[in-house]
């Protein structure tokens, strides 16, 4: 079947839209819990939301509301468990993670529920998505979109580093819930794309791929959204012109895309690390020399608009093509 023919039809015009929408969204969030090393909370999150969407199949309400009330609910409990760091925090998300995947089965059958309708949400059904559950995906969407993007200056600072970021007068807190309740909102976006099981995935494989292309967050973020939905469309549509018998679910599809495209760049990346390597002028361990800044109005913090680099026990801001680094009541240059 041609281009052209599949999108005449209504189901595959609504499945686009969300994929798109999908695309952007997750990995807009994703590239802040890979900075944080937490690329797995989106797995966790979407454990957790499976009782949520369990809930709102036995009260016959929506069960995309009533997965987003759940899941950030559950992101809150996750963060401020993470944020304490006590030696019983990770038995405390065991429990949390499997209690919710198990609650929203059990949830399921006792209200009657068949497990092919849980099912759709485990593992995705983009192509059986209504007309009410696109509205939600696509405002849902895009509120991550514009805060994960809007707000980037502080949630990469938070995100980057936590000490930094509370000296800059950042509430670091604030910001940590924030990105928790985005990562929530995310994850029930894309369940209907590819599943709260493989959710994660999306979150998280097109950043790993931005980061072989790119050196700077920005362009991560940036190329890890258009990458996101790529591997969105490409997984939807691929499929479904391939002229065969056999059904390919889209959600799968869209992952094995997205690794696809990480698969491709490795060697790019590999390749321009070990370049980068061998034009470094000097070792981190090699003395550098310092220089005051002779005119320099301009105060660097969070948000300037600078790149922050964290430089051994300090964190220098790239400008004007050399790092400054704050010193007493001047900026060395080096």
């Amino acid at each position: 079947m041609s281009l052209h023919e599949l999108l005449t039809y209504e189901f595959v015009q609504r499945a686009l839209i969300a994929a798109v929408f999908t695309g952007f969204a997750a990995p807009a969030i994703g590239t802040y819990l890979v900075q944080r090393r937490l690329a797995l909370m989106g797995d966790g999150i979407g454990h957790v939301a499976v009782t949520g969407v369990a809930l709102g199949l036995v009260t016959q309400l929506s069960p995309t509301w009533t997965a987003v009330a759940v899941a950030v609910l559950g992101a809150v409990a996750i963060e401020l468990v993470r944020e304490r760091g006590n030696v019983n925090g990770d038995l405390a998300l065991a429990l949390m993670f499997y209690g919710g995947l198990a609650g929203g089965v059990l949830l399921t059958g006792l209200g009657g529920q068949s497990a092919a309708r849980l099912q759709q949400y485990l593992f995705g059904a983009i192509t059986t998505i209504g007309r009410d559950d696109l509205i939600a995906t696509m405002v849902l969407a895009a509120i991550v979109v514009v805060v994960g993007v809007g707000l980037s200056p502080q949630l990469f600072a938070v995100s980057h580093d936590v000490d930094f970021a509370r000296v800059a007068g950042l509430r670091v807190r604030y910001y940590n819930l924030l990105v928790a309740v985005l990562a929530a909102v995310s994850v029930t976006v894309a369940m209907r794309t590819v599943g709260l099981l493989l959710v994660s995935a999306l979150m998280v494989v097109p950043v790993a791929t931005a980061q072989q292309l790119t050196t700077s967050f920005r362009r991560t973020l940036g190329v890890a959204m258009g990458l996101g939905v790529v591997a969105s469309v490409g997984g939807l549509v691929g499929p479904a012109m391939v002229p065969s018998s056999t059904v390919v679910a889209p959600g799968p599809a869209i992952i094995m895309v997205a690794l696809a495209c990480f698969v491709l760049t490795w060697p790019i990346g590999s390749w321009t690390r070990r370049r980068a390597r061998r034009r470094a002028p000097f070792t981190d361990s090699a003395p550098q020399v310092h220089e005051a800044a002779e005119s320099h109005p301009h105060r660097h913090a969070a948000g300037c608009g600078h790149v922050a680099v964290v430089h051994h026990d300090h964190v220098d801001y790239v400008h004007d093509g050399h790092r400054h680094a704050a010193h007493g009541d001047h900026y060395d240059e080096h």
